[in-house]
This record gives C-alpha cells, sequence and structure tokens, in this order.
C-alpha cells in the first residue's frame, strides 16, 4: 500500500469532508422539519391530507435515492424556460442544491414515518391527562406528545442519520467532490483504487461512530427518566425523628 499517497491527499479528503456533514447535518435539519408536519398529514382523519402525504411517501421510499437524484439534477433540464421564469434556474443548476434537495426530500419520508410510528405509540393516559389539565390541542402536541414521541423514536432516527450520512456518497456522481468524489478523482489519476476508498471508508468509519456516539448521549437524555435513580444518601436528623 502507498502510504505516502494517502498522507499526500489528505487535504482532499479533508475538503471532501466538509462537503459530506454539509449535506448530512443540512439535509437531516431541513427533512426533520419536514417530516413533522408530513407524519400529522399521515395520522389526519381527512383524505385530502392524508392521500398527498402516503402518495409522496410511497414514491420516495419506493424508488432508488440515485434515480431521484437523477430526476432532481438531470431532469430539471427540461424545464429550464419554467424554472427561469420563477427565478429558480439559479438554484438548480448547482449540483449542490440538487443534492441537498433530494437528500432532504428523501430523508423527510423515512423521517416522517419514524415519526408516525412514534405519534401513534404515544401512551393515551397521558395525552387524557395533559387535556384533563386544560392543555389547549397544540400546546397538548408541543409539550407532551411531541418530546415523548421523540423519545420514542429517537433509536430509529439515529439510524436514519447514518444512513443519510452513508447516502451522501451517491452525490459523487452529479460532480460533488464529497468524500467519495475525492476517492474516484485519486483512483482514477492514480490508480490506486484500494487506498482511495480504504481513506475513504475509515473517513466513513470514524463518522458513523462519531454520530453513534452523540446520539447515544442525546439518548440517555432523552430517556433519563426511565432509567432508575441512584440511591441518595442518607440525611442527618435535625432532632424531627429523621436520620440516624
Amino acid at each position: 500500500m502507498n502510504f505516502d499517497l494517502i498522507v499526500e491527499n489528505i487535504p482532499r479528503f479533508l475538503s471532501g469532508l466538509v462537503v459530506t456533514l454539509e449535506l448530512t447535518v443540512a439535509s437531516c435539519v431541513l427533512g426533520f422539519a419536514l417530516a413533522v408536519p408530513l407524519a400529522l398529514m399521515r395520522l389526519s382523519p381527512h383524505r385530502r391530507w392524508r392521500w398527498p402525504a402516503t402518495a409522496y411517501v410511497l414514491f420516495v421510499r419506493g424508488t432508488p435515492l440515485l434515480a431521484q437524484i437523477f430526476l432532481i439534477y438531470y431532469g430539471s433540464g427540461q424545464f429550464v424556460p419554467a424554472l427561469k421564469a420563477v427565478g429558480l434556474w439559479t438554484f438548480f443548476r448547482e449540483p449542490w442544491f440538487c443534492a441537498l434537495l433530494t437528500l432532504t426530500l428523501n430523508t423527510a419520508a423515512y423521517t416522517g414515518e419514524i415519526l408516525r410510528g412514534a405519534i401513534a405509540g404515544v401512551p393515551k393516559g397521558e395525552i387524557e391527562a395533559a387535556r384533563a389539565c386544560g392543555m389547549p390541542r397544540r400546546l397538548r402536541f408541543r409539550r407532551i406528545v411531541l418530546p415523548r414521541a421523540l423519545g420514542l423514536a429517537w433509536p430509529a432516527y439515529t439510524n436514519e442519520i447514518v444512513y443519510q450520512l452513508q447516502a451522501t456518497s451517491l452525490v459523487s456522481i452529479i460532480t460533488l467532490m464529497d468524500i467519495t468524489g475525492v476517492a474516484r478523482v485519486i483512483a482514477s489519476r492514480d490508480f490506486a483504487f484500494y487506498e482511495a476508498f480504504l481513506t475513504a471508508a475509515a473517513f466513513y468509519l470514524v463518522l458513523v461512530y462519531g454520530v453513534l456516539f452523540v446520539a447515544r448521549r442525546v439518548e440517555r437524555r432523552l430517556l433519563a427518566h426511565l432509567r432508575p435513580r441512584e440511591a441518595q444518601p442518607t440525611q442527618r436528623g435535625f432532632g424531627f425523628g429523621f436520620g440516624r
């Protein structure tokens, strides 16, 4: 193995790391913001809200992410006059925006399904208790349902974040220089496929376990109320019959 080649190209991999992290963080944040109303639409008793959300989820989950990237990046070229008319062609001509849009729409569908199951799994007793306290519907959702559902959904959502991180490797197909894109350039230029992709794999491995470490800390905080409390030291009494 050519270690000198690996060390020489570390700065390029670091620049690709920045692109990977930008796409992962931005798509997860935007996707989660879209997933909350999507989950509520899926749970709605009204067909006019439930059916469009269901069709969207079925399409995204039923088609490969690579095909979705091609549809948005290459397919948008067929609508140049319409996109120019509304001032959006400036964005769709950029591969970074197309990659972010595709990743956001993709993760929103999967995250929406995770949240839908978690919201449906919130114990009815907690909701009834909040209703008995006189909480309005929106306040009840914000303070009771959504935090409880987030705790239930967090382990599954952690897997979705990891998947999203790994899915960013596909954006190199549309000329973005993420970690995989840098590895492809190095491999084709120097014919060092083993060194290039092994280094890329090492970067992804560190990123994934970094995400899992942070997610585990967040999960402990979200589910802290479910852990048994540590025994408190006995306090000395003050003449009232407490303590020793």
